[in-house]
């Protein structure tokens, strides 16, 4: 008879070997990425303090130099993911984490508005091209079923992300310039232990152009730039939980201000938790477009019910705010599994890196405009922004499943997610051999 003890060590053990990813390139990737993302989470949560206090910009001008510097990096993920597929995305994701290191380091001797603009522009275009890059990496490391890797990378990421914030707030609670310096240079570190452990991911030979593809081929894609669009629009979802909802908890409710904390936390905690069962739903082409109406429809739902969540007792608008804000949650898992399987069954296998860079060209227009749009919407018309905001996403997510169909009769060889995949793995296969000290497991 099997212990009970030993019952919950096979449980843990099987559950450990369906959502780790598998040992040798794979799991050096995802140990690279938990890296860079646990300092990244470390300096976002006191970025805007640093600056404002510490260096002593005004609030307005930190605002107006992200937007400068957000817009400048919209320049860089096209032609870096180009890059990446003539050269190999590996060598790509290096040089940009060298320069995101220098970056991060001159934070530090930051002490005006003008310099703090031009660091964080350089970071910003380095940011862009590292996500091209790596976005084309994840399809050549991730063989015969990216999406689903790429679905493992983002629950191990979502982890590092809130296991850098309460390291965060101690810095803020010490309040001093050297901690927050300290904090700063712990990122820097953070991208050369990235690339040192990017080291053990082979470096996949460019996938040679087939006859006949033309140059700019993703620029010149109609239906993946529509898609590229939609995913953006939906992609708004994480602006509606990290923002408008905490604007709204505090002009407009009476719940107390630590519950936009609270939701910010569910926001990871629900994604770690439904990221790779929903990703293993999620692989082909047909099942992305259903999960992007799914998602767009979710978050309609969602924003019904925030609509009312400044009516009634606290406990109940509590309760309201909390049952709305978790729908959204959920929706943005099935946008992102969606996301993750239509960037990649939707691209040729030679130009990974270049439509990558047009996906996440949507990605980033539509946060560099999205949050004065919604903050705009929602507070300014109160319940029925909500309605309308929540209409918005549901006509965007019931344009998915067209917007993929058009897409798919598009593609001259790709009928589903895997589809890109068994073009690379044949020459990825034959790249990894000599380097196989390099895809050793970490």
């Amino acid at each position: 008879m099997i212990s009970r003890g030993g019952a919950v060590r096979a449980g843990l053990r099987a559950w450990w070997a369906r959502v780790s990813p598998e040992p040798g390139p794979q799991r050096a990737l995802v140990a690279s990425s938990f890296v860079n993302r646990l300092g990244t989470g470390m300096f976002v949560a006191v970025s805007a303090l640093y600056f404002t206090l510490i260096v002593g910009i005004p609030a307005r001008q930190v605002g107006t130099g992200l937007t400068i510097a957000g817009t400048a990096g919209l320049l860089g993920s096209v032609p870096a993911g180009m890059l990446a597929d003539r050269v190999g995305p590996r060598m790509v994701q290096l040089v940009t984490l060298g320069v995101q290191t220098g970056t991060m380091a001159a934070f530090v001797f930051v002490h005006s508005w003008w310099m703090f603009t031009t660091v964080t522009a350089l970071d910003k275009v380095a940011d862009a091209a590292n996500n091209a890059a790596r976005g084309a990496l994840i399809g050549r490391v991730g063989g015969e079923r990216p999406a689903l890797f790429r679905a493992k990378l983002r629950s191990f990421v979502s982890v590092a992300v809130v296991l850098g914030t309460p390291v965060a707030g101690i810095a803020i609670q010490i309040g001093t310039r050297a901690a927050y310096v300290t904090l700063i240079l712990a990122n820097a570190a953070s991208y050369v232990v990235c690339a040192l452990l990017l080291l053990r991911v082979p470096e996949y030979p460019p996938i040679p152009r087939p006859a006949g593809s033309r140059r700019f081929a993703a620029l010149a894609d109609r239906p993946y730039a529509a898609f590229a669009g939609l995913n953006g629009l939906l992609s708004l979802q994480a602006v509606v939980v990290a923002l408008v909802i905490p604007l709204w908890i505090t002009t407009r409710t009476q719940v107390p201000r630590t519950m936009a904390a609270v939701v910010f936390g569910m926001f990871f905690v629900v994604g770690v938790l439904l990221m790779q069962p929903v990703g293993r739903r999620t692989e082909t082409v047909a099942q992305g477009g259903r999960a992007l109406r799914t998602s767009g429809l979710a978050v309609a739902a969602g924003c019904a019910v925030l609509a009312v969540s400044a009516e009634g007792p606290r406990w109940a608008q509590a309760a309201v705010l909390l049952f709305g804000a978790a729908i959204i949650c959920a929706a943005s898992v099935w946008a992102l599994a969606a996301g993750f399987s239509l960037s990649f069954g939707l691209s040729p296998a030679h130009a990974q890196g270049e439509y990558q860079g047009l996906n996440l060209l949507g990605l980033d227009a539509a946060a560099a405009v999205g949050p004065a749009l919604l903050t705009a919407l929602v507070l300014g018309f109160g319940g029925p922004g909500w309605f309308v905001l929540g209409a918005g996403f549901a006509a965007a997510g019931l344009l998915g499943p067209p917007v993929t169909r058009w897409a798919q009769r598009t593609r001259p060889d790709t009928a589903d997610a895997g589809a890109v995949a068994d073009a690379a793995p044949s020459l990825s296969a034959r790249a990894a051999r000599p380097s196989a000290a390099g895809s050793s497991a970490p």
